[in-house]
């Protein structure tokens, strides 16, 4: 070998090794685990096959090999907190593993990897040690007897460091782990210095697992009949290893991204051991932040989406440290992308959007942060005075919910302070807000169909045939009321049904499940929906109108022909709709969620501002140009590479096989499993009804098709003809009709506001008379009636010209409210804060505000306290 490997090449070393020994190269499946409700993110390279190695699902091939996108930032594997400081610890990192389903077990596995150690990655026996289960004999006879390893290397170590289990209960088994071993240094003390041992001396690369056992719930450990083979090797730390280096960020995985970080600050390296963490820091976070936004993750203040927000905002706040207040992590991410677009092309196609979305983030973010960190500025001066060490958790939380500091960037800023705080404050403030969220939220009170019929998929499947018919007849295997299976369901009775074979479409992907009746010898079913709560298993979910119906009957299913059409149309509507977006907006606009139902279609996707008049009209012709030009429908089943490959659009968050159904309508190609139309004609119209935006750069379309759109262009149509015969105008003639009558609305408003304003001045001569020297200082506390918002402001500006110099306070209450205004003369601004004085007396009016130096505004709720409320202005004047 020339000169070491580089990080790319070690990837490829590793992939192209067990490739060549007949393993299948697999794709790094998306950091958001699919159809696992256990897991956060993907945090090991197995998670993509943890349904192969329970047996609840089966691939073309029993040996495969992946370089997997993992994160840790959550649970046992939380890695956040030592980012930047630790030479190996990351927030996003990439596992190579290989992976025997059943295949081959503990001979090969270590056969093949201390070859690929030794032959392919050139390290030689002096350097490496191996660990083993102290209680695996086999692996440690396979070490030392057929590998060669002498005793010497090899440790046997307990069930803390070398056995693994999926959970609690299920697959386990002992693990073998090879290390690097650098040499006992000066400063261990440990007389029996092994693996286990944290004193620099070992480096883990690569960790065998064996998945031999099935532990029960009483820890009871019964052997697999498929023994299977889960392996794990980190690439930053293997990639660190061979070049020889001190820490994973001194690589070239990570080189080209510090670089360029140095380039924007203007920083160096070693020149300050902070300035160095800050770095890193920034470097990991932005890997993170480019592949969880390239998955389909965006920032927002719950789930996945809060680790995203809390994750970049960290990064974010490094530009303190590097002397930027400027949007700067986006430019970093852009080196990301460059670096890692060769691995996962994925990146390149979404460059635009993925540093888009970091820029937005950090803007917002910046906006809120030098307004934050003054509150927390002031709390720690409150803090010093009071000789108090503790943050409140009341401080926190409002650091968080309106200023957007994460829980552990407050902990950051004040650990090097030696400021703690309030943790159980801060969830006693959490847990209130959920209490008002869930208070004002009316559930549906629907337990979800999964729970209850879980039991029915390890024996039940039922196979789909409706692309093809909407009639079928088939055994019916199980009746459920209640969540209990029953042999027998008379009328009335509410009813899940399983069948072998239905022509029912189940709901997933967006398209709800089909309505029909199931009728047999003995009874009727309607069927109201059509759900598959969990693998193969599909549910009918309706009400026995009459007769029973028993298990082991033979059941005709018959699939509502006209809301199955009506569903068709508006999902094949939804294909051409997401064709159009891309090719107007551009290709960041990306699907991220949708509904297709008989009476409509929604359909969410990313994008950062309102989308034009203009840009829609230009959307719905091109739809509609696509269904007059009547494409044919072209289905096929291909590799998922090859269905990518060839142009399909995969989408967000959507969990696909190894084989995929391809759609294609003209311009549109996706991958996707729903019902469509034969051709595009077949839709017949499509009209898009609204566009709104339901988080940050998630917008939403609503549309109709068919029959739908002609229902809708005839409501406007109705709209239109009451609108004219109201204004006794020819429909034509609406608009400058309208325009004439908003114009006089206005002249009306003008005339109203001057009478107003004539009418203000007269009185607040009188009004001015009202005032009293508190102090030294005129203040004038008054009520006024009869004036709104706008107005308000106008009559406090009015007598506090009049006053010359003093305070004003004038409420206004109506309508069971209390808006109040206060306004302070220029030269008392020195004395007294409008914004302070108002949230002092709106809290006796139970409301709260603010405002600037010499003029704000609050809202109270309680106007029986108006005396008390101006008795109290009296006294921060007074005290003033």
């Amino acid at each position: 070998m020339s000169g070491p490997m580089s990080g790319k090449e070690v990837r490829e070393a590793f992939l192209a090794f067990f490739e060549q020994r007949g393993h299948q190269r697999v794709a790094s499946a998306s950091l958001v685990p699919q159809s696992d409700p256990t897991l956060l993110f993907t945090n090991a390279g197995m998670v993509p096959f943890k349904r192969v190695f329970l047996g609840e699902e089966s691939r073309g091939y029993t040996r495969a090999v992946s370089s997997q996108k993992c994160m840790r930032v959550s649970g046992k594997h939380n890695d956040l907190e030592a980012v930047g400081r630790s030479p190996n610890h990351h927030t996003f990192f990439e596992m190579l593993g290989n992976f025997s389903f059943g295949d081959y077990f503990k001979d090969e596995a270590i056969a093949l990897a201390w070859e690929l150690v030794t032959e392919g990655f050139g390290f030689s026996l002096d350097q490496l040690a191996v660990s083993v289960f102290e209680e695996d004999d086999e692996a440690y006879a396979l070490w030392h007897k057929k590998v060669g390893l002498p005793e010497s290397k090899l440790y046997r170590l307990g069930a803390s460091e070398n056995f693994w289990t999926m959970g609690e209960t299920g697959p386990c088994g002992p693990c073998t782990e090879i290390h690097i071993d650098f040499g006992k240094p000066p400063s261990c003390k440990n007389a029996s210095c092994d693996p286990s041992c944290e004193c620099g001396r070992w480096v883990e690369i690569w960790n065998l697992v064996f998945m031999q056992f099935n532990r029960d719930a009483s820890g009871k450990q019964t052997p697999l009949p498929k023994p299977s083979v889960d392996t794990g090797a980190g690439l930053d730390r293997l990639t660190r290893v061979l070049q020889g280096v001190e820490t994973n960020y001194d690589t070239d995985l990570f080189a080209p991204i510090l670089a360029r970080i140095q380039d924007v600050s203007r920083k160096s390296l070693g020149s300050d051991p902070e300035l160095d963490v800050a770095m890193r820091i920034v470097a990991d976070h932005a890997r993170t932040c480019t592949f969880l936004i390239g998955d389909g993750v965006l920032p927002s203040n719950e789930g996945r989406g809060y680790v995203l927000r809390r994750i970049l905002r960290r990064a974010a706040r490094q530009g303190a440290a590097l002397n930027l207040d400027r949007p700067f992590l986006w430019e970093v991410a852009e080196t990301v992308v460059d670096e890692m677009q060769e691995a996962y092309p994925d990146l390149s196609e979404r460059r635009a959007y993925i540093l888009g979305r970091i820029r937005s983030e950090e803007e917002r973010f910046l906006e809120t942060l030098w307004k934050g960190l003054s509150l927390l500025e002031d709390e720690i001066e409150a803090l010093a005075k009071a000789d108090a060490r503790e943050i409140p958790g009341e401080v926190v939380f409002k650091l968080y919910d309106t200023f957007g500091f994460p829980v552990d960037l407050t902990e950051d800023i004040l650990s090097g302070k030696g400021i703690t705080l309030d943790h159980a404050g801060f969830t006693r403030e959490m847990e209130a807000q959920r209490t008002r969220a869930r208070a004002a939220w009316k559930g549906s009170g629907d337990a979800g169909v999964g729970e209850v019929y879980s039991t029915l998929s390890s024996e039940l499947t039922t196979a789909f045939c409706g692309y093809d018919t909407l009639e079928a007849a088939s055994p019916l295997r199980a009746i459920l009321v209640d969540g209990a299976r029953v042999e027998v369901a008379k009328a009335g009775s509410e009813v899940a049904l399983v069948v072998d074979e239905t022509p029912f479409y189940a709901e997933s992907g967006g398209q709800v499940g089909d309505r029909g009746r199931i009728t047999t010898a003995g009874g009727t079913v309607e069927v109201q929906n059509t759900q598959r709560p969990s693998g193969e298993l599909v549910v009918h979910l309706g009400k026995v109108v009459s007769g029973e119906v028993s298990v082991g009957e033979t059941a005709e299913l018959c699939v509502d022909g006209e809301t199955r059409s009506a569903t068709v149309r508006n999902h094949s509507g939804t294909h051409l709709l997401h064709a159009a977006l891309r090719e107007v907006l551009g290709p960041e606009a990306m699907q991220k969620g949708s509904l297709v139902s008989p009476d409509r279609l929604r359909f969410d996707f990313t994008h950062d501002q309102p989308v034009s008049d203009a840009e829609l009209r230009q959307i719905e012709d091109l739809a509609n140009r696509w269904i007059v030009e009547n494409h044919g429908a072209s289905v096929r089943f291909l590799s998922y590479d090859e269905a990518v490959s060839s142009g399909a659009v995969a989408l967000f968050e959507e969990k696909y096989g190894d084989v995929v159904r391809v759609i294609n309508f003209g311009p549109s190609t996706e991958l996707c499993g729903g019902t469509h139309a034969s051709a595009t004609g077949d839709i017949g119209l499509l009209r898009i009804v609204s566009e709104t935006g339901i988080a940050s750069g998630v917008r939403r379309l609503e549309a109709v098709t068919g029959l739908g759109a002609l229902a809708h262009v005839r409501g406007q149509e109705d709209l239109l003809r009451e609108t004219a015969g109201r204004l006794r105008a020819p429909v034509a003639e609406l608009p400058t009709r309208v325009e004439k009558l908003v114009e006089e609305k206005r002249q009306l408003e003008r005339e109203l506001d001057r009478l107003r304003a004539e009418s203000r001045g007269a009185a607040s001569g009188d009004l001015v008379s009202e005032a009293r020297d508190v102090g030294g200082v005129k203040v004038l506390a008054v009520r006024v009636d009869d004036v709104n918002s706008k107005e308000l402001r106008s009559l406090v500006d009015d007598l506090r010209s009049k006053l010359g110099s003093g305070v004003v306070l004038v409420a206004a209450p109506a309508d069971g409210r209390v808006p109040i205004a206060l306004g302070i003369s220029p030269d008392l601004v020195g004395r007294f804060k409008a914004g302070d004085l108002i949230r002092e007396i709106a809290s006796v009016l139970g409301g709260k505000g603010g405002g600037r130096p010499d003029f704000a505004q609050a809202g109270g709720s309680d106007a029986s306290q108006l005396d008390a409320a101006f008795a109290r202005l009296h006294e921060l004047v007074e005290a003033g």
